[in-house]
Parts: structure tokens; sequence; C-alpha cells
């Protein structure tokens, strides 16, 4: 199931980068952060994909989802110039972004490679 966060949420689940100026996740399950809006045509082809991977990787890692148009201040935060784009979270080390509409072979890719490895 993807989740909606807001920055309240966000500051709870992923990162409070209100307190820690290095990154520390605070999330139970790795995470794929989803930064989009409602009026851009590739977000909407990626948002069935996603839809899919949380089912596939349910109990394995959340996928949120940030709407950049409600949540300004987030998308500041990250430095996001383009949407779709992608922070994957694993649960130790750092966070990669990827930019762009990734077709579903790729996502699984990055979540084997970036978020399940251990």
């Amino acid at each position: 199931m993807l989740e909606h966060l807001s920055k309240q949420t966000f500051l709870e689940k992923v990162f409070n980068y209100e307190k820690n100026n290095e990154w520390k996740f605070e999330g139970e399950l790795p995470c794929i952060i989803d930064f989009y809006a409602d009026w851009c045509g590739p977000c909407k082809m990626v948002a069935p994909i996603l839809e899919e991977l949380s089912k596939e990787y349910a109990g394995k890692i959340n996928i949120y989802k940030v709407d950049t148009e409600e949540e300004q201040e987030l998308a500041g935060a990250f430095g996001i110039r383009s949407i779709p784009s992608m922070l994957f979270c694993p649960k130790n080390g750092q966070p990669q972004m990827a930019v762009g509409a990734l077709p579903k072979d790729t996502l699984k890719r990055a979540i084997e490679d970036i978020l399940l490895k251990a």
C-alpha cells in the first residue's frame, strides 16, 4: 500500500532534517520516496508500477509518495528540480536519488541492489 507523506510524517518516518544535519533514517523498513505532481505525465506512468512493487515487496520495503505541489518545502530540502524523482533510502547507509520515469525492471534492480542488500 502506498502512503502519501506530509512534511510531518516524512520527519517521523524517513528523516528529520530539522533535527539532524547528517542523514539518519528513521524508518523501520527501507523505502522509496516518489516525488511527483498530479499534472506530471511521466509520474502517472510510474504510479501503477510503484503500486505493483508495493504489493510485491510488502513487508520488505515501504513506498511513499510526496506531492511536490503540496510539499514544496520537502521538495526543496532534497533539491528536487525535475519529477518524477525517487529517493531510495536503505536502512543503513546513504540514500540515492534517481530521476525520471524508470521502468519496472530498473526499479526492481534498484530495490534489490540498494534497499535489500544488507
